[in-house]
């Protein structure tokens, strides 16, 4: 397996016709995705990094959401119940067998009485379990970093130290059983991945930095990650011309990689002031993903 070079090679005009043939110019709503103006099973993959509820920047917009302030002990349970809302959506638009991929963190902090560790990943996962949907190996992202580590509570001296947090995950869902796909699907093997990229990437770990932290505030609360995410995410759970949805699109970034790697990508955003970098982003020709490929795939050695 040395990806698909070779084919696109030989059948590379045809993937340029077929994905020409697909409307793949981004949809963007700027509106909330807890109800979503898309058909029923429409979506084949969803890659998202939503915000994490117990995160301080954050907090303004889950007690916008909810309704309650961060001092009321339901303001934890009542942020997931509002993003809850969105992963029955989600399942609902997603193609049976789609794919959900959630990148999302813990949080550690004092609130309601004492330190203690918020398991987002934990509440996610029950939701969308109670959304319909099949929990699959979820993905550690460890963010690594040149600052030594801040650590919490006593330090050196035991038993009061806490471990700190550098992980995050990529939780994964399945909706029902594996996908069912025509046979000599020609876009399903233009999509094919290399030996190299199926081994490094359907491991449990994953090691990359995230993105660099910036002033700018509306920039740093859309908990934007780095290209190499989304990259990955669609790469492995969706096919070209195929459409990938992002409900939390924030800055763009799954939307943007989801579109120049050939898929169709649909957005929700309910921040005005990310409206213009959402509509920049423009879908290329099928040639121009063509390129891409061949470029990436050289020969028959692979990249």
């Amino acid at each position: 397996m040395h990806g698909p070079g070779a084919l696109l090679r030989k059948e590379g005009e045809e993937v340029a016709r077929l994905l020409d043939g697909i409307d793949r110019a981004p949809r963007v709503h700027m509106e909330s995705s807890e109800k979503m103006p898309l058909a029923d099973e429409s979506v084949h993959l969803v890659v998202t990094s939503p915000p994490y509820p117990m995160v301080e920047m954050w907090d303004g917009l889950f007690e916008a959401w909810t309704g309650r302030g961060l001092d009321d002990p339901r303001f934890y349970a009542a942020s997931h119940a509002a993003l809850a809302r969105v992963w029955n959506e989600c399942a609902r638009v997603l193609v049976p067998g789609g794919i959900v991929a959630v990148n999302v963190g813990d949080a550690c902090r004092n609130a309601g009485g004492g330190f203690r560790l918020y398991e987002n990943h934990v509440d996610v996962t029950l939701a969308c379990r109670e959304a319909g949907l099949t929990p699959l190996v979820p993905i550690l992202w460890k963010k690594p970093t040149n600052k030594p580590n801040a650590f919490l509570g006593s330090g050196f001296l035991p038993p009061n130290a806490y471990v700190t947090l550098d992980c995050e995950f990529i939780l994964l869902f399945r909706k029902g059983a594996p996908r069912k796909l025509p046979p000599k699907d020609l876009l399903r093997y233009a999509s094919e991945m290399s030996k190299v990229e199926r081994d490094g990437w359907f491991t449990q770990i994953w090691e990359m930095r995230g993105t660099g932290q910036t002033k700018d505030d509306l920039a740093r609360r859309t908990g934007a990650f780095p290209d190499e995410v989304p990259y990955r995410l669609v790469r492995m759970f969706s096919l070209l011309g195929e459409t990938v949805l992002d409900p939390f699109a924030g800055t763009g970034t799954t939307l943007r990689v989801a579109t120049s790697e050939g898929r169709l990508a649909v957005g929700f955003e309910t921040e005005p002031a990310l409206a213009p970098a959402l509509a920049a982003i423009q879908a290329p020709s099928g040639r121009e993903v063509l390129g891409r490929l061949v470029r990436r795939y050289p020969g028959e050695e692979g990249p």
